[in-house]
């Protein structure tokens, strides 16, 4: 049975106990990767990434509620923009470094998108007007054909939730852009063993990123299938 390691994301639980800090994960995470018979090894401390990037076969990050700090890619923050004090980024960071390491297949939604970009040297627009609003909450993006995510969904055009503050800038070196947005914004990117996607396919329960993720990257970066199967 195949393991991937998650990250769960910090929350301020102080509404209900003050300074209670809680770490989260979905509930969707569980039901997908139920069916897919595959097991989650949450990540929550630096101490032990190294353990766990040997027994596992790929990395999940996971939306967070956390925006990156802009000190991480050599910025200012913008006029009347606040970050939350717990950052999440070194976790992340040094995850993502320990699995890339060893050419294991890494999926970054939407925050985790962003933390991808900016952890392989790419920028931020620190904040996006008309973010999550109601009657804007789903669009269309457009998916280059030569994809990994066109491979996944057979389709150019796909229907997406949009739930983000924050959105690729400057993409990292090395990285193809590969699903857009009419507006331009970056909603996929790709490099070799590692996938980023903007929106949340999560909250959809949407198996089909999931399914492709685990049978086709976790199966190639461990030589089940052959490179001209990807």
């Amino acid at each position: 049975m195949k393991k991937i390691a998650i990250i769960e994301r910090l929350e301020n639980n102080g509404k209900k106990k003050p300074f209670n800090i809680v770490y989260y994960l979905d509930s969707s995470y569980r039901k997908i990767f139920d069916k897919l018979d595959v097991i989650l090894i949450p990540v929550i401390s630096e101490r032990n990434i190294e353990e766990i990037s040997n027994i596992c076969d790929g990395l999940i990050l996971t939306g967070s509620a956390n925006d990156v700090h802009p000190k991480y890619y050599n910025e200012e923050p913008i006029k009347d923009k606040k970050y939350d004090k717990f950052d999440e980024y070194p976790l992340v960071k040094k995850c993502v470094e320990e699995f890339n390491k060893q050419n294991k297949p890494i999926l970054g939604i939407c925050a985790g998108i962003q933390e991808l970009n900016v952890i392989f040297g790419g920028t931020l627009f620190q904040s996006i007007p008309n973010h999550n609003l109601k009657d804007q909450s789903k669009h269309i993006i457009n998916i280059e054909e030569d994809s990994f995510l066109y491979k996944i969904y057979k389709k150019d055009k796909l229907e997406v939730n949009s739930y983000h503050e924050q959105a690729i800038k400057d993409v990292a070196p090395g990285f193809r852009i590969v699903a857009r947005c009419d507006d331009g914004t970056i909603e996929g990117i790709e490099k070799d063993n590692v996938i980023g996607v903007q929106w949340h396919p999560e909250s959809v329960l949407d198996m089909e990123i999931f399914e492709g993720f685990v049978t086709k990257k976790l199966q190639l970066s461990i030589g089940m299938i052959s490179s001209t199967e990807k």
